[in-house]
């Protein structure tokens, strides 16, 4: 139900009233805010809310939810899917003031953080307790923890580590009728009831606003060592993460591939500095981390070496300085040179990768003969990225889509590997989701939500 102007005004009265002038953001002043890294144009919200308090969130909620008053939340604007870009009728809950980072338990490896934390500053407090937060990705230096949550964030460690959702313990969580559901556990093992925070983590904000978290912390590791190496098939990128798994265990923490097309792209002039030659069909970035820098060094260098014998891999440069690491890593996450393109982010099959790439290529240069698919990946935990030009004029995105996702049906995959659903991507949701869990997921939003006002029409 869409509120009358002098409603809409009445509304932000009230949460005027409660928290502040200062805590109002208006229309007109939005015009300023991009809606997100990925769209420039203006913010067009009836008004932006700034909580400073798990108890100003909750005022908020509470006024919004009696009037029905459509809320988004928002945090660092880093998001893919437009889950967090604001429609003129709603109002933005920012989480851009929740900022607190808690006392570090040490041997507990825990921490309790606000979810405006920027991901980047967390990972470095922790770093003072000899600690690491090990979520990572290339959006470190904007993305909130409370999106990382809300989104399930994956990113470049989740071969090691695994997903945001592997590294929660406990949560705070706004429902929309205002009500604080505490979880804030810190204990690894809790297995007295429903494990309710697991509900919220992936919900891109549907379910409820989470206003903290307790996160696990990992020891800090002594080594680390990178390298970008260079192979001629997809039969090799497999065999040499088999190899790479086998001979480095569980210190091997990314295995990042690029295919020869978007490396080319990224390293060219004007772009990225190329560690190697740029004729390869494809690229990998390893790296692996421990705690001997002595014996990890040498096991990182023999088993490079052990591949290169094997002929999995025709080139390789080991990081020798922070910078070269810098160069290397560079390559992969520094990708302005593809944008703006049509982006993607899917997951399936390691062993469908080769064919289900193919495929989108072919069908895309069919439809679109000056077509071009940058593609890259976290394969090892089943994830592919794409970058889509048609170059052509006009609007091609929903021809895009139907192409990448159609593909993808017949390899079993899913639409989503890490960037959500949001409003992007619920069209095509009953790919990666039998009709009796959608249903499901929809039940579980009007149990939690009954009046939607929680990111309407994202995911479902």
């Amino acid at each position: 139900m869409m509120m009358d102007q002098p409603a809409q005004q009445e509304t932000l009265a009230l949460i005027r009233l409660s928290l502040g002038e200062g805590a109002v953001v208006n229309n007109i002043s939005l015009r300023d805010r991009a809606t997100s890294y990925w769209d420039p144009a203006p913010t067009t919200a009836l008004a932006l809310i700034r909580p400073r308090s798990t108890s100003e969130v909750s005022d908020v909620l509470k006024i919004c939810n009696e009037r029905r008053q459509p809320v988004v939340t928002q945090g660092g604007l880093t998001g893919c899917v437009a889950g967090c870009a604001a429609q003129p009728n709603e109002i933005i809950l920012s989480t851009e003031r929740l900022k607190t980072i808690g006392s570090v338990d040490s041997a507990g490896k825990t921490v309790s953080v606000g979810a405006g934390v920027v991901l980047e500053t967390l990972q470095q407090h922790v770093q003072a307790f000899d600690l690491s937060f090990p979520l990572d990705l290339g959006a470190r230096g904007s993305c909130t923890i409370g999106g990382n949550i809300a989104t399930n964030a994956g990113g470049v460690n989740v071969l090691r580590h695994g997903m945001m959702r592997n590294l929660v313990l406990g949560l705070e969580v706004v429902l929309a009728d205002g009500k604080v559901l505490n979880s804030m556990n810190t204990m690894l093992k809790n297995n007295a009831g429903y494990d309710l925070k697991q509900l919220f983590i992936g919900s891109e904000g549907t379910l409820g606003v989470v206003t903290q978290a307790v996160l696990k912390l990992s020891p800090k590791l002594r080594s680390q060592q990178t390298a970008l190496v260079a192979l001629e098939t997809f039969e090799n990128v497999i065999s040499l993460l088999q190899y790479a798994q086998q001979s480095l265990g569980s210190d091997l923490t990314a295995f990042e591939v690029m295919w020869g097309d978007h490396y080319r792209a990224v390293t060219a002039e004007g772009c990225n500095p190329s560690p190697m030659d740029r004729d390869h069909t494809f690229y990998v970035v390893i790296e692996s981390q421990g705690q001997d820098l002595e014996h990890d060094s040498s096991r990182f260098e023999a088993t490079l070496s052990g591949a290169l014998e094997q002929g999995l891999m025709t080139d390789a440069m080991i990081a020798q300085s922070a910078r070269q690491r810098q160069e290397i890593w560079d390559t992969r996450d520094n990708f302005e040179a593809v944008l703006p393109a049509y982006l993607y982010d899917v997951s399936l099959p390691i062993s469908a990768m080769s064919a289900y790439v193919t495929d989108v290529k072919k069908a895309l240069h069919e439809r679109w003969q000056k077509a071009d698919c940058f593609t890259l990946g976290h394969i090892a935990d089943g994830n592919i990225h794409f970058f889509i030009h048609v170059n052509e004029p006009g609007d091609w995105h929903e021809q895009v889509n139907a192409i990448v996702y159609e593909t993808l049906s017949a390899f079993g995959g899913s639409v989503s590997a890490e960037h959500g659903i949001g409003m992007e991507k619920k069209g095509w949701l009953s790919i990666s989701r039998t009709p009796e869990e959608i249903e499901t997921m929809r039940l579980l939003k009007s149990s939690l939500d009954p009046h939607h006002i929680l990111n309407p029409g994202r995911m479902l």
